[in-house]
């Protein structure tokens, strides 16, 4: 039994990672770290977990074999270099870093360490995302010349009630477009997908966006047009204020794969997953975009033999990162400057 710590209890930590690890055979979740001890302590208690703590030595001194990062972006420098110091195996959430210094500082200690070092690009391992390399390995629609990746949506609502009843910006939705915006935050499972599933690297890389809402240097709803090595082109179009003032939102996630033989597919509203070509239309099972149980079954074997699977290196996460910053900043530098936002409303 590989015993697994979680470091940062947040959001992500909660809904994926802790009912995962606690799901796959051959896996304990054995200690989880939060610098806040409420948040540590509620965490532990729901998922029962049988060391919850604010103190770093206290956590890995659990015996634990291996680390999920899940704290926010700014923290995984100190976090893998922690990790490495202890000696245990990573698998760190996306994006890697901030920087490239700062990425290839982790890559650098955990090679150093000897330990395996992954980061959780989690679409790879749907079955949708499975099948469309599938359909795209076996010509299933002739030669691929072109994917549109789109994800439009509103982020939760820009608009949050406090606990005094006014309403203010939420943090979540301020915080992701500080960071970057959709490009940097969702965009870069679209980017890593293409290049996972074509296995050819990105040549050039054309970004543009638009603000619906004033006050970021990142555009809101962002575009990122893709020329692969092998010709290929990928067209990514993600959104966080698609009908953000809206009662009803109505947001849109599809995966589509054009060839010369026909086109491929999938609706994550309606799970409908197809291809298209001249002899019918192949229908299958949809599923949800992100699968972290198949995720931690690729840790857990990596761990074990060594061989990584499909799950993501440092290197892929860094240039996925990259890719998806440059396209960002081509879209700022097409647009005008941002008007001031009062972000003090947060």
């Amino acid at each position: 039994m590989l015993k697994i710590g979680i470091m940062g209890c947040g959001h992500v930590a909660d809904f994926g990672h802790a009912h995962a690890i606690r799901r796959t055979e051959g896996l304990q979740l054995a200690a989880v770290y939060d610098p806040d001890p409420r948040r540590v302590a509620e965490f532990a208690q729901k998922h029962d977990v049988p060391v919850g703590t604010t103190r770093e030595d206290e956590f890995f001194a659990a015996g634990l074999d291996a680390v999920a990062i899940a704290s926010p972006v700014q923290f995984h420098d100190e976090n893998v270099t922690s990790c490495a110091n202890a000696g245990v195996h990573v698998l760190c959430e996306k994006p890697i870093s901030y920087s490239r210094e700062e990425g290839e500082l982790m890559i650098r200690v955990m090679e150093q360490a000897q330990r395996q070092f992954y980061v959780g690009y989690v679409y790879r391992f749907s079955p949708v995302a499975q099948r469309f390399r599938q359909w795209l390995r076996d010509g299933t629609i002739g030669d691929v010349r072109l994917f549109r990746m789109v994800y439009l949506w509103d982020l939760h609502g820009m608009y949050r009630q406090r606990e005094d009843g006014t309403w203010g910006v939420s943090p979540l939705w301020n915080g992701r477009m500080l960071e970057g915006g959709p490009m940097v935050d969702c965009g870069v499972h679209m980017i890593d997908l293409v290049r996972w599933m074509t296995q050819s690297e990105v040549i050039n890389v054309f970004g543009y966006g638009a603000r619906v809402v004033s006050g970021y240097d990142a555009p809101d709803h962002a575009w990122a047009f893709l020329e692969l090595e092998n010709g290929m082109r990928a067209d990514i179009e993600m959104s966080f204020t698609y009908a953000h003032t809206a009662r009803d939102v109505a947001p849109q996630f599809t995966y589509e794969m054009i060839g010369t033989g026909g086109v491929a597919k999938f609706d994550r509203y309606g799970y409908r997953l197809e291809a298209r070509h001249g002899q019918g239309t192949l229908y299958e099972a949809g599923a949800g975009e992100k699968d972290f149980d198949g995720m931690y079954r690729a840790f857990r074997d990596a761990i074990l033999t060594g061989d990584p699977g499909d799950l993501a290196s440092p290197a892929d996460a860094m240039r996925v990162s990259d890719i998806a910053w440059e396209a960002t900043q081509q879209a700022i530098a097409r647009l005008p400057k941002p008007a001031v936002l009062a972000a003090a409303s947060v």
